[in-house]
């Protein structure tokens, strides 16, 4: 890596571990809950403890004046759940743009094992090319999705997070593949650092445990979108992750001290 690259990783994350919320559904979803007034749900989610947050370059200018010294991550693809194929993600930004709305890294989805993955590899390749020109850091969401691949199965998911490394990927966000034990294996097959997605987890503890285990399987952290900016309490639920992305802490030591209003 560079000095520049290792430099913006530290602004979107501590001590190499990290807590970044995605917040560019508004484009998948369309205006959903905590995403109206997304100004209030940033300022929330970074007091919480957040590193970082993450949307789509126009939404740049509602992000930098709430995010209480976070970093901030641009995504350049995407899709709508209303379009003929929410896998067929398409470009909608440049690193150069990216730059413009003063992100600190970049981040791209790929679906591996769907209809649209060689497109996807293509397009995730040049953009590390691209990022790495400039220093700055490529987050790719690099997820098992396809007709033939089950979306937590280990193996695929090791596949899927060595692919984002092998393409030039700094920071590689994943499912969860259900436990620690089998999430070593994912850890193992990439030396780039793993974030977990949120997931649909019942509850706020079993997505505490979730990420608990994450973490003990050689996790980085986490990129967790809905389950933290549509919870009730987002200041809560993002203190609760930091407890055990940061501090080690359990899940019920984490749900007990982040004192959640559910």
């Amino acid at each position: 890596m560079t000095p520049g690259i290792d430099a913006r990783l530290r602004r979107i994350g501590t001590d190499d571990r990290y807590v970044i919320v995605p917040m560019d559904h508004g484009l998948t979803l369309g205006a959903v809950k905590g995403l109206k007034d997304i100004e209030s749900t940033i300022d929330a989610v970074t007091r919480g403890g957040a590193d970082a947050v993450l949307t789509q370059k126009g939404v740049a200018h509602r992000v930098h004046g709430n995010k209480n010294g976070a970093g901030y991550v641009a995504h350049l693809n995407g899709s709508t759940v209303i379009g003929p194929d929410s896998n067929d993600k398409r470009t909608t930004g440049s690193v150069e743009a990216a730059l413009r709305a003063g992100a600190d890294a970049v981040s791209f989805h790929i679906n591996v094992g769907s209809e649209h993955e060689r497109e996807q590899i293509e397009e995730l390749g040049r953009l590390t090319d691209q990022a790495a020109e400039y220093g700055l850091p490529v987050l790719a969401m690099a997820y098992a999705r396809g007709p033939d691949v089950e979306g937590d199965d280990p193996e695929a998911l090791g596949h899927a997070v060595r692919l984002g490394e092998e393409l030039g990927a700094d920071l590689i966000k994943t499912g969860y593949s259900g436990d620690a034990a089998s999430f070593e294996h994912v850890c193992e097959s990439t030396s780039r650092p793993v974030l977990i997605a949120g997931g649909s987890p019942d509850g706020d503890r079993e997505t505490l445990r979730m990420v608990r285990g994450a973490m003990d399987g050689g996790g980085a952290g986490v990129s967790m979108g809905r389950t933290l900016f549509q919870h009730d309490d987002p200041e809560g639920m993002a203190r609760a992750v930091s407890l055990v992305v940061h501090e080690g802490l359990s899940a019920s030591k984490a749900f007990e001290r982040a004192e959640i209003d559910a």
